[in-house]
């Protein structure tokens, strides 16, 4: 990577983590879940829907990834392709920090010292599907084990973010292929 190409990369996290640092909305504090057994949350999830970043607008095949490393921080890889199934691989690692004891209210960091607001406001029995919100809420993501959910869970996690109080206007359906499909343009 040249010297244009790292501080292209370094301002547009810069300007993710000040978009996504900012205030917060007052009024109703966001509902998040009772518990999160942070192992188990653990992993894949697919982004199946989503009111998204501006660095996410266009993507196809998003797949948010967790590790929880020994320390209690979350080590996150934010993997999808830019415009298009065969759009070129865009990768992002911030990493989260869990700040409540019921694990569903985490800090997630891109660059120093901004961290921003990710709550866990559902999250399904057999952890197959779960929503990420924000305070503000200004962004949120639906994601799943598997890159499809049925139209059924969707309807009712638009009809959740609505009474949380989301524009569901602005969500947005993320592309997402089958394994099989993915072939050459696979993570």
């Amino acid at each position: 990577m040249n010297f244009i190409e790292r501080k292209g990369t370094l301002m547009t996290i810069l300007l993710l983590s000040a978009a996504l640092g900012g205030c917060q909305t007052p009024g109703k504090p966001l509902q998040t879940v009772a518990h999160v057994d942070l192992p188990r949350f653990m992993g894949d999830w697919y982004v199946i829907a989503n009111i998204p970043t501006f660095i996410e607008r266009d993507a196809h095949n998003a797949i948010e990834s967790y590790r929880l490393a020994e320390d209690g921080r979350i080590l996150t890889e934010f993997t999808f392709n830019a415009g298009a199934f065969d759009g070129p691989l865009k990768r992002y690692a911030p990493t989260g920090y869990v700040q409540d004891d019921a694990g569903a209210v985490w800090g997630m960091q891109f660059v120093w010292p901004i961290k921003a607001d990710y709550r866990v406001m559902y999250l399904a029995p057999d952890y197959s599907q779960t929503i990420i919100g924000r305070e503000k809420r200004d962004h949120v993501w639906i994601m799943a084990r598997r890159p499809r959910i049925s139209e059924q869970d969707f309807a009712q996690h638009v009809a959740l973010l609505r009474k949380q109080g989301y524009d569901t206007a602005k969500l947005r359906r993320v592309p997402q292929q089958e394994e099989a499909e993915r072939g050459s343009a696979s993570r």
